[in-house]
Parts: C-alpha cells; sequence; structure tokens
C-alpha cells in the first residue's frame, strides 16, 4: 500500500504539467488567427488620392484688397488678394471667384530724386480656396497696376511712372514765370533772358530736390498671374457647384493715376 501512493503522486503531478504545457497551446491557437488577421489588413496598400490638374499657363485674374506704396512698403509685407474670375477645366470648377490669395512684397524701393523710379517687387505665395482648402502657388505677377504708366517685368518687379511730363512741364513754368518777371524788372529783352534763365534754374532745381513719383497700387487694384508651373489639387476637396463671385471693391477705372511727389 505505501508503495502504490508515491506512484500515484508521480501520476498526479504528471498530468497537471501535461495540462499546463496544453493551456498556453490552446491560447497561442486562439490569437493566432487575430495576428494573422492583423498583418493582412497593415499589408493592404493605400490608394493615393486623385488629384486634379491646373496646367501650366493658366492665367489667374486678381484684385488687391490692401493698398501698397514705395512710401511705406517694406520687405515681408504681407498683401491679400483674390480671384474675380472662376477656372473652369472640363467644366469641373476648380477655383471659385472670391477665392483668398496671400502673397508678400519680397523688395521695394522708392523714387530716386535725378532718376529711378519706384518699384516693388511681388511674389504669390498660397491660396484658400471657399472650403479652407489651402494650396501653395509659388507664382509672380506678370501684369500689375491701375491703368497709368506701370510695368511689370518677368520677375515680378512693378516699376512706377517716371513722371517726365511733369518734371518738364516744372520747368517751363517756372522759366517762362521767370523771363515774365524779367521782363517787367529789366524792361528789355536782356531782362526776359535773364529773368527766363533764373526761372529755368528755379525749375530745375525744383525737380531735383523731390523725388519721383511713388508707386501705389491701391484696393482694388488689378493683378495678374499667370502659372508657370502646374498645380495639383486633391480631388476630394473640389467639390464646387457654383462659380462663385468675388467682392464688390472699388476699382481703379475711374480713378485717376496718383502721381504724388515727396520732397524727402
Amino acid at each position: 500500500m505505501r508503495a502504490i501512493l508515491p506512484v500515484l503522486a508521480i501520476g498526479l503531478l504528471i498530468s497537471a504539467g501535461s495540462l499546463g504545457a496544453q493551456q498556453p497551446a490552446l491560447q497561442t491557437q486562439e490569437t493566432a488567427p487575430q495576428t494573422s488577421s492583423t498583418t493582412a489588413t497593415n499589408s493592404q496598400p493605400k490608394t493615393a488620392p486623385q488629384k486634379l490638374l491646373v496646367p501650366t499657363g493658366t492665367r489667374l485674374p486678381l484684385i488687391l484688397h490692401n493698398a501698397v506704396t514705395t512710401r511705406n512698403a517694406k520687405p515681408g509685407d504681407p498683401i491679400y488678394l483674390e480671384t474675380i474670375y472662376p477656372i473652369v477645366i472640363e467644366d469641373r470648377i476648380l477655383i471659385p471667384a472670391g477665392t483668398y490669395v496671400q502673397g508678400e512684397i519680397t523688395e521695394a524701393k522708392r523714387p530716386g530724386k535725378v532718376k529711378g523710379t519706384g518699384e516693388i517687387r511681388l511674389r504669390i505665395n498660397s491660396m484658400i480656396l471657399p472650403n479652407g482648402y489651402s494650396v501653395d502657388l509659388n507664382a509672380v505677377p506678370t501684369n500689375t497696376g491701375t491703368g497709368g504708366n506701370e510695368s511689370t517685368d518677368a520677375e515680378g518687379n512693378v516699376h512706377g511712372d517716371t513722371d517726365k511730363a511733369t518734371d518738364v512741364g516744372t520747368v517751363v513754368k517756372t522759366t517762362a514765370a521767370g523771363a515774365g518777371i524779367g521782363a517787367i524788372a529789366g524792361r528789355s529783352a536782356a531782362g526776359a533772358g535773364i529773368g527766363a534763365g533764373a526761372g529755368a534754374a528755379v525749375g530745375l532745381a525744383a525737380v531735383l530736390l523731390t523725388r519721383g513719383p511713388e508707386l501705389e497700387l491701391p484696393r482694388g487694384a488689378t493683378v495678374d498671374v499667370i502659372l508657370d508651373r502646374p498645380v495639383y489639387l486633391d480631388a476630394s476637396r473640389i467639390n464646387f457647384t457654383d462659380p462663385g463671385r468675388a467682392s464688390d471693391m472699388p476699382g481703379p477705372a475711374n480713378r485717376e493715376p496718383t502721381r504724388s511727389r515727396s520732397p524727402l
């Protein structure tokens, strides 16, 4: 009887160990399908979002929201614009009118006292569509102004008017006035000549001591941008059914170009 008890004890220990070894195996078999399923899910390729193309050469007509002048403009100053006409490609509205556009002044130069015109260099950085979707542009204007004698080069530099006609008029007026005063004072042609010379000198001094007209782009000035690279838009964000409308702002069409001169 005493010999049987140790044998039974050993048998019970072997049975317990056998059950313990089987338990992890069952757990492993239960979790194995979940691990396999997770791996299969993560291995599925993610599809890239569909892109819509605004091609190179597309013209974006814009209108300026904040006035800019060489009198106080400096590099880094922001400019705010807005599209005034929708961009439609293949019967789909990609950029509605009223889309906000942001840029900055990268360089500003006041006109000189003897020569040179006011210059401002602009860069267009981004646009925000009506649904809040923001897109990088990185473009420069190709035409900017108020209908005066401004010009824009290929690098986005806006050049102001030289105002040479006004300079000539100042000299002519002061010359004529000096001649009249000299003729009255001297009662002779010689007096008139002396007066004319003095008047011309005064007029020339007035021109040399004052700067040329400041370059001013008022609120409502037009700015044209032609894309020099394609712009890709996320198709899932472009679902516009209304072409939009630009804000009502006073345009510069009936405004006389500003030709203010500064003595400083």
